[in-house]
C-alpha cells in the first residue's frame, strides 16, 4: 500500500491570528455603528412625527388627542432607550480606556 505525500496544496491556508482579530473587531465596530445610526434615525423620525402631530393639534386640525399623546409617549420611550444605549457605549469606552496594555 502506497502512502501519498502531503503537499502544501492540500492544507488550507491559515490566516495570521492578528489579521483575523482585526477583521472581526472592525466588523463588530461596523455593526455597533450601524445599530446606533439606525436607532438615531428612528428617534429622529419619532420626534418629527410627534412634533408634526402637536403642531397639527395646535393649529386646530382634525387630530385625535389620544393619537398625539401616544406619539409623544412613543417618542419619550425611544429617547430613553437612546440615552440608555449611549450611556452603555460611554461606559464600555471608559472600560476599554482603563485597560492596561
Amino acid at each position: 500500500m502506497e502512502i501519498p505525500s502531503i503537499s502544501s496544496s492540500l492544507i488550507p491556508s491559515i490566516p495570521e491570528m492578528g489579521s483575523v482579530q482585526k477583521n472581526s473587531s472592525s466588523g463588530n465596530l461596523k455593526k455597533v455603528t450601524q445599530t446606533f445610526e439606525d436607532m438615531l434615525t428612528t428617534l429622529n423620525q419619532s420626534q418629527a412625527k410627534s412634533d408634526n402631530l402637536v403642531q397639527q393639534l395646535s393649529q386646530g386640525d382634525n387630530v385625535d388627542l389620544h393619537t398625539v399623546m401616544i406619539a409623544m409617549e412613543e417618542n419619550n420611550v425611544n429617547f430613553n432607550v437612546a440615552l440608555g444605549i449611549r450611556d452603555k457605549l460611554v461606559e464600555a469606552y471608559r472600560e476599554v480606556m482603563r485597560m492596561q496594555v
